[in-house]
């Protein structure tokens, strides 16, 4: 978005109350006395009305501060009591009396109307021409709508401009909330939080109690908690909300209402779906939980805000190759399961249930395993999980070992049985050459056995002692998998030794060869 858009909103002078207009250095001249409605002085002033007539509420549209020297009221009570109730019915802002010969003092009449009705009454003590508050006043109200105007479409065209420039969901976010100065959230009806933008700590503090702060402050506007419907078509579908806004609400309602119209827009072009900003929600805390950057703890509001249930829970974390994340998610609500879903790097979708602390953890993974394979047609599909987490602060943890064994599963689900919930000990030597891989030993030992092979590559003797290593040295076995004949394959085994130095029929030298190629694997993946 462009600054100068922003730079409107940041100049946008605030509303005038009727305080403020007391403030006013014009006003301060004719000593102002507030004698009634004190309580209310925080009412904006719309518009600044002369009028003497008694029935001047017939001509208010409510918001004007009245400006009277009660000339036609002198002399009759019931007048004056009328006045203020007629102002008050028209709703008003204020009443100022200019004391003068009509009213040398404050008429106790209208100073008492005036507090039953809750109407701020004020009068001036010193001659004070009515003209020049007037055009004070109007003249700021004027400035002030034009620049709503010109902040209307400064806002609307930048947003719209980010959007056709296929700017994601939360670009539009992070500007918004850097110029707002506060938390942005973005929910469903079900106060879900979809996506949130602002200073990290700001947020957190926001959805640390979300569930309360979602159903009872998005109507007071004037703490500066400011919301705007997101839908068309006569369907709502979610709301975005100003957390916290220190600015005039005025100009707090007009940016998220563009907000609000923007993120439409960009649903509408195809730049997201509610279903698809939760999945990005659920990415994004996932991949900081498996990442370790931010603290665990840092990230419990976040996933509490997200709908995971979190107090007194059982987090089984999981992972599944090339699994389909919609797929996924559909699957936990056919099964009544609370989780989240994401895609992480290289093809993988973790998975992390939150099951009650009474429910079986070993079950209810091998049960969704089980179901997923039924359902992905193929019946290959393999979960990877580590073991069932009490404390939320050692999910990251998990969620590390649980891609582990998913990446260990990756080489060898091709040659071995494995179950449909693999877990570390299911990985054997595989999992732990995995987690080795990047130490300059175990990558230079693994140059030095298979550098007779590696120097002169031929992919097909790496594949064929791949194969026959991993199956225990069966040569029937690798001769079927590999599609040749015996002769065939002795002649290829022959050539292996040859280059590495080796006799694959002694153990030892067998064993260090199967390392050093799970090794090579490995890096190479």
């Amino acid at each position: 978005m462009t600054t100068t858009a922003f730079e409107t909103l940041e100049t946008l002078e605030p509303a005038l109350s009727v305080r403020q207009v007391l403030t006013l250095e014009r006003v301060l001249a004719g000593e102002p006395e507030v004698v009634a409605g004190a309580s209310q002085l925080d009412r904006p002033v719309r518009w600044v009305h002369v009028a003497e007539a008694a029935d001047v509420g017939v001509m208010l549209s409510g918001g004007e501060m009245v400006l009277t020297t009660g000339v036609l009221l002198a002399g009759d009570e019931d007048k004056q009591a009328e006045y203020i109730r007629s102002l008050y019915r028209a709703e008003a802002a204020a009443v100022v009396l200019g004391l003068g010969r009509a009213f040398p003092a404050p008429p106790d009449v209208m100073r008492r109307a005036a507090e039953r009705c809750g109407l701020p009454m004020v009068v001036l003590h010193r001659p004070f021409p009515f003209a020049e508050l007037t055009e004070e006043v109007q003249s700021r109200l004027v400035r002030r709508k034009f620049a709503a105007v010109s902040l209307s479409e400064a806002v609307r065209t930048a947003l719209t401009g980010l959007i056709t420039a296929g700017a994601p969901l939360q670009r539009l976010l992070d500007e918004v909330a850097h110029h707002s100065a506060c938390p942005v959230v973005v929910t469903n009806l079900a106060h879900r939080v979809l996506a949130t933008a602002g200073e990290r700590p700001a947020v957190d503090d926001v959805l640390r109690d979300w569930e309360r702060i979602a159903r009872q402050a998005g109507g007071s506007e004037g703490d500066g908690w400011i919301r705007a419907e997101l839908g068309g078509r006569g369907e709502r579908w979610g709301q975005i909300m100003l957390c916290g806004y220190r600015g005039d609400t005025a100009a707090g309602r007009l940016l998220a209402d563009r907000a609000a119209e923007a993120l439409v827009l960009h649903r509408m072009l195809g730049g997201g779906t509610a279903h698809s900003w939760e999945e990005e929600s659920a990415q994004g805390l996932l991949t900081d939980l498996v990442s370790g950057v931010v603290p665990a703890r840092q990230l419990l509001p976040r996933a509490r805000a997200a709908g995971l249930p979190v107090n007194r829970r059982t987090f089984v974390p999981l992972v599944v190759r090339d699994g389909d994340p919609a797929q996924l998610d559909r699957m936990l609500r056919l099964l009544g399961l609370s989780g989240l879903v994401a895609e992480l790097a290289d093809g993988a979708t973790a998975v992390l249930l939150s099951l009650a602390r009474d429910q079986d953890a070993d079950a209810m993974t091998a049960h969704f395993a089980a179901r997923l394979r039924t359902e992905s047609g193929s019946g290959e599909s393999v979960v990877a999980a580590a073991g069932p987490r009490i404390a939320w602060d050692d999910v990251p943890a998990g969620l590390r070992e649980a891609q582990h064994v998913a990446d260990a599963v990756a080489d060898s689900s091709a040659v071995l049985d494995l179950p449909a919930v693999v877990r570390l000990k299911d990985v054997h030597l595989r999992g732990l050459i995995r987690l080795l891989r990047d130490d300059p030993h175990v990558q230079s030992f693994a140059e030095r056995e298979l550098d007779g092979l590696l120097c002169e590559p031929e992919e097909d003797l790496l594949a064929v002692l791949r194969t026959y290593l991993a199956s225990g040295r069966n040569k029937s076995r690798t001769a079927q998998l590999h599609h040749v004949s015996r002769p065939a394959l002795y002649r290829r085994l022959e050539a292996i030794q040859g280059r590495l130095g080796v006799d694959l029929d002694d153990f030892e030298q067998a064993a260090s060869v199967h390392i050093a190629l799970l090794a090579h694997d490995a890096q190479q993946s």
